[in-house]
């Protein structure tokens, strides 16, 4: 089998575009949406798509950017600023 340098690797064909978490808005979730993701957050731990499925029109990227936007810190002064808009 023929080595290939890293440049000359095949391309598969798949365009990836970047996100930067910066462009992000606040995904807006019901008390119950919220409640559910918290108890199953406990129990299975960051498997987003498992959450998803049980949350009716949810995507696990929603899911997740919920999630990061809330509790990570990162998003704290984001999040402040957000609670003194509403």
């Amino acid at each position: 089998m023929e080595k290939r340098r890293p440049s000359e690797a095949k391309s598969f064909g798949h365009d990836f575009q970047e996100v930067s978490s910066i462009e992000w808005e606040f995904v807006d979730m019901s008390e119950e949406e919220e409640d559910l993701i918290h108890r199953m957050y406990r129990l299975v731990g960051d498997r987003w798509a498992l959450i998803a499925g049980r949350i009716p029109g949810r995507t696990p990227e929603a899911i997740e950017r919920f999630w990061i936007m809330n509790y990570e810190p990162c998003f704290a002064e984001r999040r402040l600023k957000r609670s003194k808009r509403a």
